[in-house]
């Protein structure tokens, strides 16, 4: 197992772990499409908030 590979490996498990509430057996038992189908979605940081002006400029720059 190549460093990279392990400190991926746990930064992924801290993750199953503490949001599914996995244990190691089940982690490794999982394939990565079954752990992304599991977690939700990240959000983007430039989505995560928008005041309301900046919404507003949003929606006059759509209507012109």
């Amino acid at each position: 197992m190549s460093p990279a590979f392990g400190e991926h490996a746990l930064v992924l498990f801290a993750v199953a772990a503490r949001h599914l509430g996995w244990r190691p057996d089940e982690f490794w038992s999982a394939t990565p499409c079954e752990l992304a189908a599991a977690l939700p979605a990240p959000i983007h940081p430039a989505a995560a908030g928008i005041d309301r002006a900046a919404l507003q400029r949003l929606m006059e720059n759509d209507h012109g």
